[in-house]
């Protein structure tokens, strides 16, 4: 894509419409500016993974900018003096007055737009402008007050106690999403943050990183953020090729039935079978049913170490398609529904297709009472913990793009490797770069052969140290 091959004339004009012309920030801001940038240090640092391509629209005096360490940073900065300054500063870093001082093949993978530098006289325009500048993977971080504190500077403005110059146009959260759409913006994620702006000693840490999360007194937040991408295009299935990745232990009878039962997807497909050290003959039956079908683009591996979550890593490395997917090798989630999640990805609903158990009803003995109370409740807390409705987080069967999974592996050093199952990899891993997740529902079966794998007390308390490990990344950031 030539992001400026269909320019318009009109909007070819400096950025200073957009921007706040009074540079004079808020009395409070100044006094506390070490601990308020800290804080935004500490936010988007999380957010965006070093060594990309960011823009920042309005980059003040672009602290931030090169806080998050990017392979190429540019600053628009309509004032000529903070951008003369900040340039010198940080010369490694670009500043430009301008949409038009960006190179013509200009594309970034995260851009920081905070709505409190910007004057939105035309919402609608600053976001078509932007979209120019965006790949299909871009996501755009947009930050902007609460409603909270928006009440608190006009009632300050009441009583004369703030020199803060009032924005010619307010937008809030919902004309702000209601702009996005129209601007072909998808809303994947966002929260509040901030609850104290003054740095007390352990009293801020408190308030922030555990009192501003209770439901309720988040309210009382002075900052929201949300995280959109463009909308996505349609892709076509003749143009992919996908892995189906089959972690099996103890499951020979149904080696075949994978095989026989899963439909043919994309230009090719191959099949992984990654085998835990069976003790009922299953990796015989795999190398028999390889010989059988060599239409079939079978693939044996032996594990190395123990776990579904191990045995799902190894044959992803293995993996040539476009498209990879899991499906486990009791067929409880059959593989006839596989398309579903395909069709799904390419279709841009999503970016990590995730299967969930728990939405149609389920053959009888296909899971137990308990687990079944057990996973509802753990999908509410999970929502909460990622900020993006999972109603299942044990299901098998995921689907995602090479390109994406791969994303992953490279930040897979923030979580390191705490993940037996596998599920909580892929999930904590797209949600922490922001990847849409979508929620699949499959109709769940009861096993034909073979027993479970999985203890339910044992795996009830994995669930919880998983829930501990997204609590501490994810809400604490650490």
């Amino acid at each position: 894509m030539e992001p400026f091959k269909h320019r318009n004339k009109k909007t070819d004009v400096s950025l200073q419409q957009y921007f706040h012309t009074d540079t004079r920030i808020e009395r409070n801001d100044v006094l506390q500016a070490s601990y308020s940038q800290r804080q935004s240090i500490n936010f988007f640092t999380f957010m965006i993974p070093q060594n990309m391509r960011v823009l920042q629209i309005g980059c003040k005096n672009g602290y931030l900018l090169n806080a998050v360490r990017p392979l190429y940073g540019v600053g628009i900065e309509p004032h000529e003096a903070t951008r003369n300054k900040v340039q010198s500063t940080y010369p490694h870093l670009n500043f430009v007055h301008s949409f038009d001082g960006l190179s013509q093949d200009a594309l970034f993978d995260y851009v920081i737009l905070d709505t409190a530098t910007v004057d939105f006289h035309d919402a609608q325009e600053l976001l078509e402008r932007l979209r120019l500048v965006c790949h299909p993977a871009t996501r755009i971080i947009v930050t902007k007050n609460t409603s909270f504190k928006e009440w608190i500077l006009s009632a300050l403005r009441i009583f004369r106690r703030s020199s803060f110059q009032r924005c010619n146009s307010r937008i809030s959260k919902n004309d702000l999403r209601h702009f996005l759409y129209l601007s072909d913006y998808e809303y994947i994620t966002g929260g509040k943050h901030t609850l104290l702006p003054l740095y007390l000693p352990l009293i801020s840490a408190l308030c922030n990183n555990i009192v501003a999360l209770l439901p309720g007194i988040n309210f009382f937040c002075l900052r929201e953020w949300m995280t959109v991408r463009p909308a996505p295009q349609e892709l076509q299935a003749g143009d992919y090729t996908v892995s189906i990745v089959i972690p099996c232990r103890n499951e020979r009878d149904n080696i075949e039935a994978a095989i026989v039962r899963t439909p043919m997807m994309g230009r090719k497909m191959e099949f992984i079978f990654v085998e835990g050290h069976s003790q009922d003959g299953t990796l015989d039956e795999i190398r028999r049913v390889s010989a059988k079908y060599p239409e079939k683009n079978i693939l044996c591996l032996v594990q190395d170490g123990k776990g579904k979550g191990d045995a799902v890593r190894k044959g992803f490395a293995h993996a040539r398609g476009d498209i990879l997917m899991i499906l486990d090798a009791d067929l409880t989630m059959p593989p006839e529904e596989l398309p579903k999640f395909l069709e799904a990805l390419l279709r841009g609903k999503g970016e990590l297709i995730n299967g969930s158990r728990l939405v149609y009803g389920m053959e009888q003995q296909a899971m137990r009472p308990l687990n079944f109370i057990a996973n509802h409740g753990f999908s509410f807390l999970f929502t909460w913990l990622l900020g993006q409705r999972i109603t299942d987080t044990l299901c098998g069967t995921k689907v995602l793009f090479k390109k994406d999974y791969q994303d992953i592996v490279r930040n897979r050093s923030y979580f390191g490797d705490f993940d037996p199952f596998g599920d909580f990899d892929l999930l904590f891993g797209a949600a922490k770069l922001n990847r849409k997740i979508v929620d699949m529902p499959v109709h769940y079966k009861s096993r034909s052969y073979g027993t479970s794998q999985i203890s339910r007390f044992r795996g009830g308390f994995m669930l919880l140290m998983m829930s501990m490990v997204a609590f501490k990344k994810f809400k604490l950031r650490k």
